[in-house]
This record gives C-alpha cells, sequence and structure tokens, in this order.
C-alpha cells in the first residue's frame, strides 16, 4: 500500500490564482458563497420559527390582506397590492444587475455603469417602500382594544371592519402622554399607545347600538374572524384595559402580537440587507465610472456584489411567499 505524505510546501499561490482552484472560483468569489450560505441559515432560522409560530396560533393570526391594504398616494382597501409592486421591483433589480455582469465579462463600461445605475434605483424605490410600510403598520388604519384576558378586538359596522375616528368622539389627547427622550412609544405604560382613553370607546360604542366587535380567531373554514353578537361585544367591552392604534413589539390592533414582532424583525433584517447591498453597489458604482476595474483587466467586483444582489432577493421571494401570501 502506498503512504501518504505531507510536504511542506513554500508555494504561496496555492489560493491566489496561480495554483490550484476549489470548484474553479476565486478567493473572492469562494468567501461570498461562504457567506451567502451562513446568512441563508440566519434567515431559514427566521422563517421557520415564523411558521412553527404561526401553525401554533393559526386560529388567531392576523390575516394578510386585511393588514396590507395601503397603497401611497391612494385611499382605498388594496389588499397586497403595493407588497407585489416592492417584489416586482425586486425582481427587476435582479434583471438589471444580471445586465450589468453580463457587461463586465464583454469589457462595456459604459453599459455596466448604466445597469449599475438602474440596479441602485430600483433598490431605493424598494427601501423607501419598505420604510412607509413599517410607517403605515406603526401608525395602524383602524384602531382596537385589548381586554384584560389580551384578547384584541375590532370594531365593524354592517359586517365591515371600522376605525376608532369613526364612531369616538372627543378630544383624541385625552388618553396620550407626550412622548420624550425618556417616554418613548415603545418604552412608555398601556395608557399612552392610543390617543383614546378607554372610558371614551367604552361610552362611545354603548351609545351606537348598530356596533359590534370581532375576536381575533378565526373561522378556519371561512378564513374570517369570527363576528360577536352586540350582547357578547357589550360584555366584551366591559373587559378593555387599554386602546391600542398602530403596533409595536408588544401591542398591535392586527391581533396576534408575535404577529408584529416577526414583521420587524424579518422584514428589517431583510430591509438592512437591501440598504447594505444599495451602499455596495454604489461604491462599485463609482469604480466602474472611473475606470478601476477596466485597468484592472475584468469585472469580477461586480459579479460578487451581484451574487450578494441575487440572494437578497431571493430571500425576498421567500419572505414574500410565506409572510405575505401563505
Amino acid at each position: 500500500m502506498e503512504a501518504n505524505i505531507a510536504v511542506n510546501s513554500d508555494n504561496k499561490e496555492t489560493w491566489s490564482g496561480g495554483g490550484v482552484k476549489p470548484f474553479g472560483a476565486s478567493y473572492g468569489k469562494m468567501m461570498m458563497w461562504f457567506f451567502i450560505l451562513s446568512d441563508a441559515l440566519t434567515f431559514s432560522g427566521f422563517l421557520a420559527a415564523y411558521g412553527l409560530t404561526r401553525f401554533k396560533f393559526i386560529d388567531s393570526w392576523p390575516i394578510a390582506d386585511e393588514v396590507f391594504t395601503h397603497v401611497p398616494f391612494f385611499h382605498g382597501n388594496y389588499p397586497m397590492y403595493y407588497v407585489a409592486f416592492m417584489t416586482f421591483i425586486l425582481i427587476v433589480s435582479s434583471v438589471t444587475m444580471v445586465l450589468a455582469v453580463d457587461a463586465g465579462h464583454k469589457m462595456q463600461q459604459k453599459k455596466v455603469a448604466l445597469y449599475m445605475f438602474v440596479t441602485i434605483v430600483f433598490g431605493l424605490i424598494f427601501v423607501g417602500s419598505q420604510a412607509w410600510e413599517w410607517k403605515t403598520f406603526i401608525k395602524g388604519s383602524y384602531g382596537a382594544v385589548k381586554t384584560t384576558d389580551n384578547h384584541i378586538l375590532q370594531f365593524v359596522k354592517d359586517g365591515e371592519q371600522i376605525a376608532l375616528a369613526d364612531f369616538v368622539q372627543g378630544d383624541r389627547t385625552d388618553g396620550r402622554v407626550q412622548h420624550s427622550r425618556k417616554n418613548g412609544l415603545w418604552f412608555t405604560n398601556e395608557a399612552t399607545i392610543s390617543q383614546y382613553s378607554v372610558a371614551q370607546v367604552q361610552e362611545a360604542f354603548k351609545n351606537d347600538p348598530s356596533l359590534q366587535v370581532r375576536s381575533e380567531k378565526i373561522d378556519l373554514a371561512t378564513k374570517k374572524k369570527i363576528i360577536l353578537s352586540r350582547e357578547e361585544s357589550l360584555k366584551q367591552m366591559a373587559k378593555v384595559k387599554l386602546v391600542v392604534e398602530g403596533a409595536n413589539l408588544r401591542d398591535n390592533e392586527y391581533g396576534n402580537p408575535i404577529f408584529a414582532d416577526f414583521f420587524f424583525f424579518i422584514t428589517g433584517f431583510h430591509g438592512f440587507h437591501v440598504f447594505s447591498g444599495i451602499v455596495i453597489n454604489i461604491i462599485i458604482f463609482f469604480n466602474v465610472v472611473l475606470g478601476t476595474y477596466e485597468k484592472r483587466g475584468h469585472y469580477e467586483m461586480v459579479e460578487k456584489v451581484g451574487l450578494y444582489w441575487h440572494f437578497v432577493d431571493l430571500v425576498w421571494v421567500f419572505v414574500f411567499t410565506f409572510f405575505y401570501l401563505v
């Protein structure tokens, strides 16, 4: 049997390109793939945790079509329209990034710069849209109340959800404590979550016999939230301890509080990746314009940042599917 003997070598080009190349990839590409793999595991953990939690609370999980219904500059109910637009923008940005990489292989500097610029613009549109979505999610649309047994109740009239402002009269500042450096939205006590007081909402509800409430519980057969009778609604309203408008890490008007937690962490973590990708793309773009890669004789940096950008886009496809659509 032939023995294997380790031989000491002073060859310093084993990894630099002059010698052995694992999988035929350069050092930079290999390191990018290592990063993508480790980051994929992180996102997989987020989505797996989300899936398990949603399955556990399947009968009280907020319905995405009722939460994400807003479009900038338009009033009305447009379920998932704007999220679909954001997804389309990000997918198109992947196409422009592919075109930039292809132009780099052909050493076409002007085309690389053009497609990189378009990719950056699409990325900025996506990040800006995500920031707007966060603002809308945090602010809320209708408002709700929370009972002593920690149930979220939303208000309906003629079978349709209505906002607190539609039936509560009086000064909206009664229930709001002025925020300060030591007293922000995320750290205030429960009395400051809404601009309406519990007494205001209870009195207004009692005086309007056409109002009912619906709980966060969902009829799994119809996929709709259960509307309580007027009598049962009055009983539940008597147990109200908190008026909630919008969402934070502790309470939200949409239902199960963990829903908002996952929304902030998953979309926020992804948004950070997109923002980081935009910053890197801008740096690469200026290097392209300055002719840095023309002098090097290759556009491998464009290809490496392209790998990162495609990964971020692919992750969003999974987030969009599992968080918004399923």
